[in-house]
Protein backbone atom coordinates (compact mmCIF):
# COMPACT_ATOMS: atom_id res chain seq x y z
CA UNK A 1 0.00 0.00 0.00
CA UNK A 2 1.32 3.44 -0.88
CA UNK A 3 1.81 6.09 1.76
CA UNK A 4 -1.32 8.07 2.62
CA UNK A 5 -1.38 11.70 1.57
CA UNK A 6 -0.84 14.14 4.42
CA UNK A 7 -4.35 15.28 5.20
CA UNK A 8 -3.55 17.79 7.94
CA UNK A 9 -1.49 20.95 8.21
CA UNK A 10 0.31 22.74 11.02
CA UNK A 11 0.42 26.46 10.28
CA UNK A 12 3.12 28.15 12.39
CA UNK A 13 2.36 31.00 14.74
CA UNK A 14 4.52 33.21 16.89
CA UNK A 15 7.48 31.49 18.49
CA UNK A 16 6.28 32.44 21.99
CA UNK A 17 2.60 31.64 21.48
CA UNK A 18 1.31 28.72 23.56
CA UNK A 19 -1.96 28.61 21.62
CA UNK A 20 -2.95 25.99 19.04
CA UNK A 21 -6.25 26.55 17.24
CA UNK A 22 -7.34 23.04 16.36
CA UNK A 23 -9.79 22.75 13.44
CA UNK A 24 -10.68 19.07 12.93
CA UNK A 25 -14.02 19.07 11.10
CA UNK A 26 -14.00 21.93 8.57
CA UNK A 27 -13.08 20.03 5.41
CA UNK A 28 -15.29 18.25 2.85
CA UNK A 29 -12.36 16.53 1.10
CA UNK A 30 -12.34 12.75 0.76
CA UNK A 31 -9.21 11.12 -0.73
CA UNK A 32 -9.78 9.04 -3.84
CA UNK A 33 -8.73 5.83 -2.08
CA UNK A 34 -11.38 6.35 0.64
CA UNK A 35 -14.39 7.13 -1.58
CA UNK A 36 -15.07 3.52 -2.76
CA UNK A 37 -15.62 2.41 0.84
CA UNK A 38 -18.50 4.87 1.35
CA UNK A 39 -21.91 3.42 0.48
CA UNK A 40 -23.63 6.72 -0.42
CA UNK A 41 -24.04 7.88 -3.99
CA UNK A 42 -22.53 11.24 -4.90
CA UNK A 43 -25.69 13.27 -4.25
CA UNK A 44 -26.32 11.63 -0.88
CA UNK A 45 -22.67 12.12 0.07
CA UNK A 46 -22.89 15.83 -0.68
CA UNK A 47 -26.00 16.09 1.51
CA UNK A 48 -24.22 14.27 4.33
CA UNK A 49 -21.21 16.58 4.03
CA UNK A 50 -23.57 19.56 4.30
CA UNK A 51 -24.86 18.26 7.63
CA UNK A 52 -21.72 16.82 9.19
CA UNK A 53 -19.06 19.38 8.20
CA UNK A 54 -18.23 22.28 10.53
CA UNK A 55 -18.34 24.61 7.55
CA UNK A 56 -16.16 27.72 7.51
CA UNK A 57 -14.51 26.99 10.87
CA UNK A 58 -11.09 27.00 9.19
CA UNK A 59 -11.92 30.48 7.89
CA UNK A 60 -12.89 31.63 11.37
CA UNK A 61 -9.60 30.32 12.79
CA UNK A 62 -7.60 31.89 9.97
CA UNK A 63 -9.25 35.28 10.43
CA UNK A 64 -8.76 35.11 14.20
CA UNK A 65 -5.08 34.28 13.75
CA UNK A 66 -4.71 37.36 11.58
CA UNK A 67 -6.36 39.57 14.18
CA UNK A 68 -4.56 38.25 17.26
CA UNK A 69 -1.76 40.30 18.78
CA UNK A 70 0.41 37.19 19.06
CA UNK A 71 -0.31 34.83 16.18
CA UNK A 72 -1.50 31.41 17.37
CA UNK A 73 -0.50 28.18 15.74
CA UNK A 74 -3.18 26.38 13.74
CA UNK A 75 -3.57 22.64 13.27
CA UNK A 76 -6.11 22.07 10.50
CA UNK A 77 -7.58 18.82 9.24
CA UNK A 78 -7.67 18.98 5.43
CA UNK A 79 -9.76 15.81 5.09
CA UNK A 80 -13.40 15.30 5.95
CA UNK A 81 -14.30 13.70 9.27
CA UNK A 82 -15.95 11.01 7.11
CA UNK A 83 -12.41 9.73 6.42
CA UNK A 84 -11.56 9.42 10.11
CA UNK A 85 -12.63 11.55 13.04
CA UNK A 86 -9.38 12.50 14.77
CA UNK A 87 -11.19 13.52 17.96
CA UNK A 88 -12.75 10.15 18.69
CA UNK A 89 -11.17 7.46 20.80
CA UNK A 90 -10.12 4.63 18.44
CA UNK A 91 -11.33 1.97 20.88
CA UNK A 92 -14.11 0.96 23.27
CA UNK A 93 -13.84 4.21 25.26
CA UNK A 94 -15.68 6.09 22.52
CA UNK A 95 -19.38 6.50 23.34
CA UNK A 96 -20.22 7.58 19.77
CA UNK A 97 -19.48 4.03 18.61
CA UNK A 98 -23.01 3.28 19.83
CA UNK A 99 -24.39 5.25 16.86
CA UNK A 100 -21.77 4.11 14.35
CA UNK A 101 -19.65 7.23 14.70
CA UNK A 102 -16.44 6.16 16.36
CA UNK A 103 -13.07 7.02 14.84
CA UNK A 104 -14.29 5.55 11.53
CA UNK A 105 -17.96 6.28 10.88
CA UNK A 106 -20.25 3.51 9.66
CA UNK A 107 -23.46 5.54 9.95
CA UNK A 108 -24.44 9.01 8.80
CA UNK A 109 -25.70 11.94 10.84
CA UNK A 110 -29.20 10.58 10.16
CA UNK A 111 -28.19 7.04 11.25
CA UNK A 112 -28.22 5.66 7.72
CA UNK A 113 -25.54 3.34 6.32
CA UNK A 114 -22.31 5.17 5.49
CA UNK A 115 -20.05 2.11 5.33
CA UNK A 116 -21.20 -1.51 5.11
CA UNK A 117 -21.52 -3.51 8.31
CA UNK A 118 -18.34 -5.43 9.00
CA UNK A 119 -16.07 -2.75 7.57
CA UNK A 120 -12.63 -3.07 9.18
CA UNK A 121 -11.68 0.37 10.56
CA UNK A 122 -8.02 -0.50 11.10
CA UNK A 123 -6.67 0.41 7.64
CA UNK A 124 -8.14 3.92 7.88
CA UNK A 125 -6.99 4.32 11.48
CA UNK A 126 -3.46 3.30 10.54
CA UNK A 127 -3.31 5.44 7.41
CA UNK A 128 -5.03 8.60 8.61
CA UNK A 129 -5.86 8.61 12.34
CA UNK A 130 -2.51 7.66 13.85
CA UNK A 131 -0.37 10.05 11.76
CA UNK A 132 -2.74 12.89 12.69
CA UNK A 133 -2.56 11.99 16.38
CA UNK A 134 1.24 11.82 16.28
CA UNK A 135 1.51 15.19 14.54
CA UNK A 136 -0.85 16.87 16.99
CA UNK A 137 1.08 15.32 19.90
CA UNK A 138 4.30 16.73 18.44
CA UNK A 139 2.72 20.17 18.00
CA UNK A 140 1.67 20.30 21.65
CA UNK A 141 5.07 19.02 22.80
CA UNK A 142 6.70 21.77 20.75
CA UNK A 143 4.62 24.48 22.43
CA UNK A 144 5.44 23.02 25.85
CA UNK A 145 9.14 23.07 25.04
CA UNK A 146 9.01 26.62 23.67
CA UNK A 147 6.73 28.29 26.22
CA UNK A 148 6.28 25.91 29.16
CA UNK A 149 2.61 25.43 28.41
CA UNK A 150 0.13 24.77 25.63
CA UNK A 151 -3.46 25.92 25.16
CA UNK A 152 -5.57 23.95 22.69
CA UNK A 153 -8.65 25.79 21.48
CA UNK A 154 -10.85 23.44 19.49
CA UNK A 155 -12.92 25.26 16.85
CA UNK A 156 -16.21 23.54 15.96
CA UNK A 157 -19.74 24.32 14.88
CA UNK A 158 -23.10 22.62 15.30
CA UNK A 159 -26.58 22.85 13.75
CA UNK A 160 -29.38 24.92 15.21
CA UNK A 161 -31.60 21.83 15.33
CA UNK A 162 -30.41 18.47 16.67
CA UNK A 163 -29.39 15.79 14.18
CA UNK A 164 -30.44 12.18 14.81
CA UNK A 165 -26.90 11.05 15.66
CA UNK A 166 -26.59 13.36 18.67
CA UNK A 167 -26.58 11.49 21.97
CA UNK A 168 -27.20 14.60 24.07
CA UNK A 169 -29.19 16.80 21.72
CA UNK A 170 -32.05 17.51 24.10
CA UNK A 171 -30.19 20.19 26.09
CA UNK A 172 -29.69 23.91 25.47
CA UNK A 173 -28.23 25.04 22.12
CA UNK A 174 -26.74 28.48 22.83
CA UNK A 175 -24.99 30.61 20.18
CA UNK A 176 -21.65 29.51 21.65
CA UNK A 177 -21.17 26.29 23.62
CA UNK A 178 -17.95 25.91 25.60
CA UNK A 179 -16.82 22.33 26.07
CA UNK A 180 -14.66 21.70 29.10
CA UNK A 181 -12.56 19.07 30.81
CA UNK A 182 -12.23 18.89 34.58
CA UNK A 183 -8.46 18.39 34.37
CA UNK A 184 -7.48 20.52 31.37
CA UNK A 185 -9.85 23.50 31.49
CA UNK A 186 -8.78 25.89 34.25
CA UNK A 187 -11.30 28.43 35.50
CA UNK A 188 -9.33 31.35 34.09
CA UNK A 189 -9.51 29.87 30.57
CA UNK A 190 -13.26 29.46 30.85
CA UNK A 191 -13.68 32.98 32.24
CA UNK A 192 -11.63 34.42 29.38
CA UNK A 193 -13.76 32.56 26.85
CA UNK A 194 -17.04 33.77 28.33
CA UNK A 195 -15.78 37.35 28.19
CA UNK A 196 -14.38 37.04 24.66
CA UNK A 197 -17.56 35.56 23.19
CA UNK A 198 -20.00 37.81 25.04
CA UNK A 199 -20.53 39.96 21.89
CA UNK A 200 -21.78 36.84 20.07
CA UNK A 201 -24.67 36.18 22.45
CA UNK A 202 -25.20 33.69 25.23
CA UNK A 203 -22.43 31.24 26.02
CA UNK A 204 -23.40 27.88 27.44
CA UNK A 205 -21.43 25.08 29.04
CA UNK A 206 -21.09 21.51 27.78
CA UNK A 207 -24.44 21.41 25.95
CA UNK A 208 -25.16 20.10 23.39
CA UNK A 209 -21.52 18.95 23.19
CA UNK A 210 -19.03 18.52 25.99
CA UNK A 211 -15.38 17.78 26.59
CA UNK A 212 -12.16 18.87 24.94
CA UNK A 213 -9.48 17.39 22.73
CA UNK A 214 -6.08 16.66 24.26
CA UNK A 215 -3.58 14.20 22.72
CA UNK A 216 -3.53 11.02 24.77
CA UNK A 217 0.13 11.40 25.73
CA UNK A 218 -0.88 14.43 27.81
CA UNK A 219 -4.49 13.67 28.67
CA UNK A 220 -5.05 13.63 32.41
CA UNK A 221 -1.28 13.89 32.98
CA UNK A 222 -0.02 17.39 32.16
CA UNK A 223 -1.88 20.37 33.62
CA UNK A 224 0.36 22.66 31.58
CA UNK A 225 -1.80 21.58 28.63
CA UNK A 226 -4.98 23.61 28.80
CA UNK A 227 -7.90 22.88 26.50
CA UNK A 228 -11.27 24.33 25.60
CA UNK A 229 -13.77 23.39 22.90
CA UNK A 230 -15.59 26.25 21.20
CA UNK A 231 -18.81 25.06 19.51
CA UNK A 232 -20.52 27.76 17.43
CA UNK A 233 -24.17 27.42 16.45
CA UNK A 234 -24.20 27.52 12.69
CA UNK A 235 -27.19 29.80 12.18
CA UNK A 236 -25.21 32.61 13.83
CA UNK A 237 -22.73 32.82 10.93
CA UNK A 238 -23.89 30.77 7.92
CA UNK A 239 -26.84 29.42 5.96
CA UNK A 240 -27.68 25.87 7.05
CA UNK A 241 -26.95 23.23 6.02
CA UNK A 242 -23.66 23.66 4.21
CA UNK A 243 -24.39 27.11 2.79
CA UNK A 244 -22.34 30.29 2.57
CA UNK A 245 -20.97 32.24 5.49
CA UNK A 246 -22.54 35.53 6.50
CA UNK A 247 -21.48 38.61 8.46
CA UNK A 248 -21.49 36.69 11.74
CA UNK A 249 -18.19 35.09 10.75
CA UNK A 250 -16.25 38.32 11.29
CA UNK A 251 -17.75 38.85 14.73
CA UNK A 252 -16.87 35.30 15.77
CA UNK A 253 -13.33 35.64 14.43
CA UNK A 254 -12.86 38.82 16.46
CA UNK A 255 -14.09 37.06 19.61
CA UNK A 256 -11.82 34.08 18.99
CA UNK A 257 -8.88 36.48 18.52
CA UNK A 258 -9.78 38.15 21.81
CA UNK A 259 -9.67 34.76 23.53
CA UNK A 260 -6.31 33.97 21.94
CA UNK A 261 -4.92 37.30 23.18
CA UNK A 262 -6.33 36.75 26.67
CA UNK A 263 -4.55 33.41 27.10
CA UNK A 264 -1.35 34.13 25.16
CA UNK A 265 0.39 36.30 27.72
Amino acid sequence: MTDAPQTFELLPGAARSPVILHVPHSSREIPADVRPGIALDDAALERELDHITDSHTARIAEAAAGLAGRTPWRFVNRASRLVVDPERFPDEREEMTAVGMGAVYTRTSHREVLRPDGTDPEPLIERYFRPYARAMTDAVADRLAATGRAVIIDVHSYPAEPLPYELHGEGPRPPVCLGTDEFHTPSELLTAARKAFAPCGETGLDSPFSGTYVPLDFYGKRREVGALMVEIRRDTYMTEPGGPAGPGLSRLAASLAALVDAVSG
